[in-house]
């Protein structure tokens, strides 16, 4: 079979490996969609820091269901299906207390073993999740849209909410469409207009240009009757974004840190004590995968228009290049197998 693989960073080629044979509790799957992450970027550029080469990128995914090795109540071939693409260990601390998203010694696909930008991969039966009534793109974007929801759970949102997203990229955006299923008002900010625009369209409350903003915390209390958001959920990793989290909180507000930094960030721990900040990291996702199925099968939230651009296999490196080069024109680039 073909696969993707990024043999060094800057370089990706498309080779021919042996397709895998599912092995006892495995299911053999056949690749629809994947979708094109921050980190698989990352691991093209060099600059993810847990890749080793060569490595198949991709972690989010859709695929039809080929063979089944064992027992598997609910899942025949033919179905379509995605998974959760994050291998906990099973007997760290964490994963004793079911944070398996936690795991000290978590492995993720297409980072610290091989990924979904290939045509055929063998998946413990357990990870799989049926896809009831979505097609193959929408399921392909479910492992995304889980990050965003598992932080909108960290963050306890709730109707009364007013929350503020920081970034407007996918992960941004899945954060504001988790945060709005939760029946909260949600605004967005990023310096894209472009990407505040495709917000807009799928109902954001509103948006912020921060390119035109110098007092982020005067312009959140101006949006917010003078208090401040309930809830800031950062999804940019820059650390000028944590910062104007801070300063866009209530007092009393929670901040849910989705995206990872780059650099570090120095401020005076005091903000955090005088508003008495509820601040929590969010990593993967334990709870997401079939309540978001559920709600995007009700068509409680429609993930379609997020995927603006979808490559053929064969142009993978085109299409890992167009997001690089235009992060404007993309918010969810999918590879079609």
């Amino acid at each position: 079979m073909r696969a993707v693989q990024v043999t060094a960073p800057g370089r990706i080629e498309v080779v021919e490996v042996p397709r895998p044979q599912p092995g006892p509790g495995e299911a053999l799957l056949r690749i629809k969609y994947a979708g094109v992450c921050g980190s698989d970027l990352q691991t093209f550029t060099g600059n993810q820091p847990f890749a080793t080469y060569p490595r198949v990128p991709g972690h989010e995914f859709s695929a039809e269901v080929i063979e089944v090795n064992g027992e598997a109540e609910g899942l025949a071939p033919g179905m379509l299906v995605t998974a959760n693409p994050y291998f906990n260990c099973g007997h760290c601390y964490s994963c004793r207390r079911g944070l398996v998203n936690c795991c000290e010694s978590n492995q993720t696909m297409g980072v610290h073993r091989d990924g979904a930008f290939q045509e055929y991969i063998a998946m413990p039966i357990g990870r799989i999740y049926p896809g009831k009534t979505l097609d193959a793109q929408q399921l392909a974007m479910i492992e995304p849209f889980s990050i965003g929801f598992h932080a909108a759970n960290r963050a306890r949102i709730g109707p009364d909410d007013n929350v503020l997203v920081l970034g407007a990229g996918a992960i941004g955006i899945f954060a504001m469409l988790s945060a709005m299923v939760k029946g909260a008002k949600v605004w967005i900010a990023d310096l894209l207009e472009s990407r505040l625009a495709a917000a807009a369209a799928l109902g954001a409350q509103g948006t912020l240009n921060l390119k035109g903003i110098t007092n982020v915390e005067q312009a959140a209390r101006e949006l917010t009757s003078g208090n401040g958001f309930d809830v800031v959920m950062e999804a940019t990793g820059v650390p000028e974004s944590f910062l104007n989290s801070i300063a866009a909180s209530a007092f009393g507000g929670r901040i849910s840190l989705i995206g990872n930094g780059k650099r570090e960030v120095s401020f005076n721990q005091s903000v955090l004590i005088k508003k008495e900040l509820d601040v929590v990291g969010s990593r993967n996702s334990l709870d997401a995968f079939l309540p978001l199925i559920d709600h995007v099968a009700a068509g409680t939230v429609d993930v379609r228009p997020l995927a603006t651009t979808v490559y053929p296999f064969a142009q993978t490196v085109e299409a890992m290049q167009d997001l690089l080069d235009h992060p404007e024109n993309n918010i969810k680039v999918l590879i079609s197998f």
